[in-house]
């Protein structure tokens, strides 16, 4: 059965467990088929067998058709990109630039912002951000090339401040970058769309990191008015890792903003081979691509994609609503307090201890995958996780911290 053939079985309306595993679980045969409670998928999603026969397809081209591969391979690019750009309702296809890590895109902004002959670019970020993006802020300051400024962004009861400003912006910074969930505790970061109009007001662009919330909460990056965004198809979109992107909105490829991480796929006509002094760049955001691309990453995002978009982010969100609910009430029978399962959080549950590491690890001996990021155990259902093996899950990790 096709994608199209399941959702259109399941029918519109909100999502069940009992309609999900009559024609979704279908799609997962072969994950589903591992033993185990998979509870981890914040982290790595689970792909669809429509997964593997999509790589097949992008392998085909080059086994069969060799050079003459590109023409297909470009079409799925052109549609990798439309696909991410109707889940952020970016206004272009264009504004979405393919790239293998968030990281990649964070350094392609960091690079093409404009640099004065006696100053380096002044950069705001929270302390809260993912590793990827902490370390190059870090080492891209210690090298000189930013000056960084890492701000608290929670208030003294560990809530998120509901402020819609990073403590103040200040009135000389080119670039704000925050995260809409936070990835150790799943916090929401409110009110992005103010922090835009904040630094806009003072002159800063906004950088959203989106990683986390891709595929199983609504973005908007129109409405958000974010200068850029970074994220990828490693967690909930199903896409596995290599499949992530950049977007810069229409506003910042329109205000002279230079690229600098290219490659031939970034001229103008790449096939003629012109090479002209200074080059001439392709049209908007095609002036961002980079050199010969892993193709294979957009058959290997496609099926993730495509289901994600059939289902609807909005009945995702709250079918994991439910999910996460019921996880939590089964925790808090067992005797364990839980964080999450509302507005305020994304998509997994954070149990908060002071040994977190090593309960995942006694999870994963007894069958249950999940992580931990410092003292917070993650735990993320999602819509092929049962009942059942989230009311397991509760009694099994109670084991864990009794023991």
């Amino acid at each position: 059965m096709t994608i199209a053939d399941a959702v259109a079985a399941l029918g519109p309306g909100a999502l069940t467990e009992e309609a999900l595993a009559r024609h979704i679980f279908p799609l997962f045969s072969r994950s589903l088929a591992a033993p185990g409670i998979y509870l981890a998928n914040h982290s790595l999603g689970r792909p669809l067998d429509q997964t593997e026969d999509d790589l097949r397809e992008g392998f085909e081209h080059w086994q069969t058709k060799l050079g003459d591969a590109w023409e297909p391979w470009q079409k799925e690019e052109q549609q990798h990109r439309s696909r991410l750009a109707q889940l952020i309702v970016a206004p272009r296809t264009d504004c979405i630039i393919p790239k293998t890590s968030a990281g990649q895109g964070l350094r392609t902004v960091l690079n093409a912002l404009p640099h004065g002959s006696n100053d380096v670019p002044r950069v705001l970020s929270t302390a809260s951000e993912f590793d990827s993006v902490d370390i190059i802020l870090k080492q891209y300051a210690a090298v000189g090339r930013i000056r960084l400024q890492l701000v608290n962004c929670h208030a003294p009861d560990g809530s998120i401040d509901r402020s819609p400003r990073i403590d103040a912006i200040p009135a000389n910074a080119d670039l704000v970058i925050v995260s809409q969930f936070l990835f150790a505790t799943g916090q929401v970061i409110p009110h992005l769309d103010r922090l835009a109009v904040e630094c806009h007001r003072s002159g800063a662009r906004l950088l959203v990191d989106a990683y986390h919330a891709i595929g199983v909460f609504p973005v908007n990056v129109n409405a958000m008015q974010a200068d850029f965004m970074i994220g990828g198809s490693y967690k909930y979109l199903r896409g596995g890792p290599g499949a992530a992107f950049l977007y810069i909105s229409p506003a910042a490829l329109e205000s002279g903003l230079q690229p600098i991480d290219i490659g031939w796929f970034a001229k103008d006509q790449h096939f003629a081979y012109a090479r002209p002094d200074p080059p001439r760049f392709a049209p908007g955001g095609d002036a961002f691509l980079e050199a010969t691309p892993p193709v294979l990453t957009w058959y290997q995002a496609r099926a993730g994609q495509q289901l994600t978009l059939a289902l609807g982010v909005d009945r995702i969100r709250t079918y994991n609503l439910d999910r996460l609910g019921r996880l939590k009430r089964y925790l808090v029978e067992a005797g364990i307090a839980a964080t999450g399962a509302d507005e305020e959080h994304g998509g997994f549950l954070t149990v908060e201890h002071p040994e977190a590491p090593a309960l995942a690890q006694a999870l994963e001996q007894r069958g249950v995958i999940t992580d931990a990021r410092g003292r917070w155990l993650r735990l993320s259902p999602d819509y092929l996780t049962t009942d059942n093996q989230m009311n397991e899950a509760a009694a099994i990790l109670a084991t864990c911290i009794r023991t």
